[in-house]
């Protein structure tokens, strides 16, 4: 059963912009309760419903380096701004307004 918590986690996940990202700590700062562990929890048992790939480490790595290439691959789709093998965080970060919808 999915908690209040992970059903707010999760439906910020979705709004997140193709193109664009969160970090583990951008969303437990939006929304103002948890963290960067806890944002992780509901992704990893919650998460593959959502754009799972558009939650990154700060550093711009993806979710684990098992999914390495499948991140990859659909941040290319969607236009994602990389550094190598990393998301630009700089110009990639969604601070979870509408107005960065492109």
């Amino acid at each position: 059963m999915v908690t209040p918590y992970a059903e707010r986690v999760l439906d910020l996940v979705e709004r997140i912009p193709p193109g664009k990202v969160m970090s583990y700590g951008d969303i437990a700062e939006y929304l103002g309760e948890g963290g960067p562990r806890q944002v992780g929890r509901v992704m990893a048992v919650w998460g593959g419903g959502v754009p799972w790939w558009r939650v990154v480490h700060s550093d711009g790595t993806g979710a684990a380096p098992d999914h390495r290439e499948r991140c990859l691959r659909h941040w290319r789709e969607e236009g994602t701004p990389l550094r190598g093998e990393r998301v630009d965080m700089r110009e990639a970060r969604w601070n979870g307004t509408s107005a960065d919808f492109q």
